[in-house]
């Protein structure tokens, strides 16, 4: 039986002068973002800050997640101009705290660590006083991949653990819940990158559990932690097993204070990005 959404995740529908501002600078320049292709509750509210998380490399994926929106299929070539509309989208919005994501793009032998890269290169080359931070697939644990990206040097690198160990390969098949603590271990230990990450709660996790997962991304250096409501995004995706209360987010909190995670965003509509800047 299908569980009624409650009142507080739901959110209005904006249609300002400021929301199909960006919505045309994106058009014009030929990006996605993920705040459309993953169907993100807060989209509305962060288009009229003039704000919009980035999708790179397509918007199609080579990993099956059950909890995600974006299409697995067969990826598309990469258009090779896609960092400098990027920075162009960033200069005509005028955005102090840029964030890009991407699909996992298993087909590239880096993972397409080298176009998020350049990514950042074009970014500054534009708006050079911008901050910028990606949030990355698990590159399959390739550290060069990552030194590419360490070398660009973004102010913020955020992996998404996404859940609790237990959980983890029913959510994420083709993942895995050390490699991803092992990718934000490594940009920890070989720079001075500001390291974030972030998972959903509802898909039938303990309070131990998580707890569990935030020690683990507490002993990996983890230095931002999200934690926002599972939504199904459709009946194909897995079930919500629960939707936390208000009284339960603020455990959630206390929670991480306890483990020593001193700076979070947590809450029935955070998602990874969610006032990103704000945290920073």
């Amino acid at each position: 039986m299908q569980k009624r959404l409650p009142e507080y995740l739901k959110r209005p529908i904006i249609d300002t002068d400021r929301t199909r501002n960006v919505r045309k600078i994106l058009k014009v320049n030929c990006l996605s973002t993920v705040c459309e292709n993953a169907r993100c509750p807060n989209k509305n509210e962060c288009y009229t800050k003039n704000t919009a998380t980035f999708l790179i490399m397509g918007n199609v994926c080579t990993r099956n997640c059950r909890y995600c929106n974006i299409s697995c299929e067969r990826p598309v070539p990469l258009d090779l101009e896609e960092p400098m509309h990027i920075a162009k989208a960033v200069k005509d919005l005028g955005l102090k705290y840029s964030v890009i994501t991407s699909v996992t793009r298993d087909d590239l032998p880096d993972g397409g660590a080298e176009h998020f890269a350049n990514c950042i290169y074009e970014i500054r080359k534009l708006s050079p006083d911008v901050k910028i931070e990606i949030l990355t697939p698990d590159f399959k644990g390739n550290k060069d991949a990552l030194d590419i990206i360490i070398k660009a040097h973004p102010n913020v690198f955020n992996h998404n653990i996404e859940t609790v160990r237990n959980i983890f390969k029913t959510a994420r098949p083709q993942g895995n819940y050390d490699c991803s603590l092992e990718v934000l271990k490594y940009v920890k230990e070989s720079s001075d990158i500001i390291t974030k990450s972030g998972l959903m709660v509802g898909l039938g996790e303990t309070f131990e559990d998580i707890e569990q997962t935030l020690v683990d991304l507490k002993n990996v250096g983890c230095d931002i932690l999200t934690i926002g409501q599972y939504i199904q995004p459709s009946k194909n995706h897995l079930e919500v097993s629960k939707y936390y209360t208000l009284e339960e987010f603020s455990e959630l909190e206390k929670l991480a204070e306890k483990v020593g995670i001193l700076h979070y965003q947590i809450g029935p509509l955070v998602r990874s990005s969610y006032r990103a800047a704000e945290l920073v």
